[in-house]
């Protein structure tokens, strides 16, 4: 009976039986039965080596029944044991490491600019007179929190609130619609106005436009206010006078886009003569 059945197994890889190869080494690895119950021992273990992906520690299971396939290793002489358990925890600390080299550089990066900018805003000697003088526990906490503070400044989109503003009251005020021609017009439709913030580009513009803000504040602040003896007065009223002008600009440029899109019309599909 036994004879019977050992002619009968087939290999559900390959699909060959026992009177294919009679040298052929056979195993049945999970619960399953009938025709997917046998494999050649070879033919299973080129199917777990696609599974695992050069992971020889990963777990396979049978497609069929979800079993587990018990899987054996040799045993390993001491070097062997020793430097196989060292390759293991320097691949599950390298994760850790090149994260902690990245936010280090990261961290040591946003110093550096913060003691750049304090240099630029206050003055090259003033800046270096301030920072020698201060607390170094606080220049650590402090210097690297002016990137940040840059990037969530300019993450705060005023310029849509006051436009939202002016086009919900615009119509009471008609100095308004003098200035900015057609924000108080009805329009015949509101059209979706996407987030920004949705947007990789605009994101990387909030970056940019973060960090060279100090850089455009001081060289608005000598054009527009050289008559200001203090660096830190005239880069402050520089910095005010950017975003003041720029903000006007974008709400204006936002406002006819805003009407371009509302006034937009689909044409008719042109007939084709003779048609």
């Amino acid at each position: 009976m036994y004879g019977l059945c050992s002619s009968c197994r087939s290999c559900w890889v390959c699909f060959a039986t026992d009177e294919d190869d009679r040298t052929a080494e056979w195993v049945r690895p999970c619960r399953c039965r009938g025709s997917t119950k046998w494999v050649h021992q070879t033919c299973l273990q080129r199917w777990v080596d696609e599974k695992q992906r050069g992971n020889s520690t990963a777990r396979v299971a049978c497609p069929q029944c979800n079993a587990e396939y018990l899987i054996v290793f040799p045993k390993l002489g001491p070097v062997v044991y020793v430097l196989d358990l060292a390759d293991r925890l320097i691949s599950k600390a390298c994760p850790f490491a090149a994260a902690g080299i990245m936010v280090g550089s990261i961290y040591w990066t946003a110093v550096t600019y913060g003691a750049v900018t304090v240099m630029q805003v206050v003055g090259h000697k003033e800046g270096l007179d301030v920072m020698e003088r201060a607390d170094p526990l606080f220049l650590l906490i402090g210097l690297p929190t002016i990137p940040v503070m840059l990037i969530l400044g300019k993450m705060i989109r005023w310029e849509d609130y006051v436009l939202r503003l002016w086009r919900k009251y615009s119509n009471k005020l008609q100095i308004l619609n003098s200035i900015f021609p057609g924000i108080g017009c009805p329009v015949p439709r509101i059209p979706a106005e996407a987030n920004p913030l949705a947007d990789h580009v605009s994101a990387t513009r909030i970056l940019c436009g973060a960090l060279v803000f100090p850089t455009i504040a001081t060289i608005v602040g000598k054009l527009m206010f050289s008559s200001v003896n203090s660096n830190l007065q005239r880069t402050i009223l520089g910095g005010i006078a950017f975003v003041a002008i720029k903000g006007a600009f974008k709400v204006y440029f936002k406002q006819q886009q805003y009407l371009r899109q509302a006034h937009r019309k689909i044409l008719n599909y042109p007939e084709q003569e003779g048609a």
